[in-house]
């Protein structure tokens, strides 16, 4: 099955309303899920959770879940990420190409890539591979994966006390989607190969090592299983327990994430644009806002409809997302700064230009034209089949 995603829809006059009644309802009745000391287990943390005073994207003042996690949970195994050969089976792949669909990385996906012109492989069968955290590319395509780093940790805010926004935020590639009840940090959908070239292939759960060193998700694993068993690929997630009625983190606006299924096993019905609803998520409760995971990958909220906090999400790693230096490190994202160099540009005017053209479906002549460079040069510069 296809896995195209959704354009974007702006949020028009009757979501405001609905937003507005969401926001309304949340006042008068108290109902929201919330982030607390308890949130996220034990084994995740390198100090105590508490509660903090925050400030809110909007600029209100708030109180916020102070979360201090590892690089890994305790209890946490990872992997499979990329095979050595092409006998070999590794995580999975979501890939927007010709035949787009979520895929398990083995010799035959890869052949099929390598139809289109991408090959991750030699004439031995081996697979090309490269740990973004240590080293840079080498071939024009190869998979990725990450060494972790065990001195890394986390922090990430969570609105204690969720506030509706006056518009739903899109969450795009890498976007902060929130952190797992496990304590691993959620993201949106990992760069596309054919933005970069290359894979940053995920484990059979849906999670892989950040450039910094440590392991976050960009799916809902609590109930990979079942997109596994809708997409028909071979691949199983063994590592987290499966359960589709299951809570499985915060988003960062600091509503509840929980699997396809309500607390009684029934189909939600009345879902909004983001995945959510306000609606019961166990026996005996109120009603919450709250999000379900998608039947598509990845399964996870398409926007949030709250405000997340200022500064809500920072780590101590040299580099990748969230870190200082900033940035997802070789491979991650195009490389804007290798081809503004080799077109002798700006690498923040080359960025905008694509951007503003579409960004991977950009109109090249139109960004050669902005920048007062040849369209073949551009083409030549930059990652794709063949180069």
């Amino acid at each position: 099955m296809p896995i195209t995603p959704k354009p974007r829809r702006q949020p028009d006059q009757r979501t405001r309303l609905v937003l507005s009644a969401l926001g309304g309802l949340l006042m008068a009745t108290g109902a929201h899920a919330h982030a607390d000391t308890q949130s996220v287990a034990d084994g995740a943390l390198v100090s105590p959770s508490e509660i903090v005073d925050c400030t809110l994207a909007n600029g209100e003042g708030s109180q916020c879940a102070r979360y201090v996690v590892k690089y890994l949970p305790d209890d946490l195994e990872i992997g499979p990420f990329c095979p050595a050969t092409l006998d070999e089976e590794g995580g999975i792949w979501h890939w927007d190409g010709a035949e787009a669909g979520l895929y398990r990385i083995d010799g035959d996906f890869l052949r099929l890539l390598d139809e289109q012109g991408y090959t991750f492989f030699n004439e031995a069968g081996e697979v090309h591979s490269f740990d973004i955290r240590l080293e840079a590319p080498t071939e024009t395509n190869e998979c990725i994966q990450g060494s972790d780093d065990p001195q890394v940790e986390m922090t990430v805010l969570i609105p204690a006390n969720p506030v509706m926004a006056d518009e739903p935020t899109s969450l795009e590639t890498v976007a902060q989607v929130g952190i797992g009840l496990d304590g691993v940090p959620i993201f949106g959908d990992a760069p596309s190969v054919l933005d970069t070239g290359h894979m940053p292939a995920l484990d059979t759960c849906g999670g892989h090592v950040d450039p910094g060193g440590w392991y976050h998700w960009h799916a809902t694993a609590t109930d990979v299983n079942a997109i596994f068993e809708i997409e028909g690929v071979d691949a199983e997630c063994v590592n987290v327990e499966q359960d589709q009625t299951a809570q499985f983190g915060y988003a960062f606006d600091g509503f509840a994430m929980f699997g396809p299924l309500n607390h009684d096993g029934s189909v939600p019905g009345d879902l909004d644009q983001c995945g959510g609803h306000i609606g019961l998520a166990e026996d005996g409760g109120d009603p919450v806002y709250h999000y379900h995971s998608g039947d598509t990958f990845p399964n996870l909220p398409a926007c949030l409809m709250g405000v997340v906090a200022q500064d809500n999400f920072s780590t101590n790693a040299a580099g990748g997302l969230g870190s200082a230096n900033g940035g997802g490190g070789p491979g991650a994202g195009p490389d804007f700064g290798a081809m503004a160099e080799t077109l002798g540009v700006d690498p923040a005017l080359l960025r905008q230009a694509m951007e503003e053209a579409g960004g991977r479906n950009a109109d090249l002549r139109v960004v050669a034209d902005r920048l007062g460079v040849a369209v073949e040069a551009l083409q030549a510069a930059l990652p794709g089949p063949g180069r």
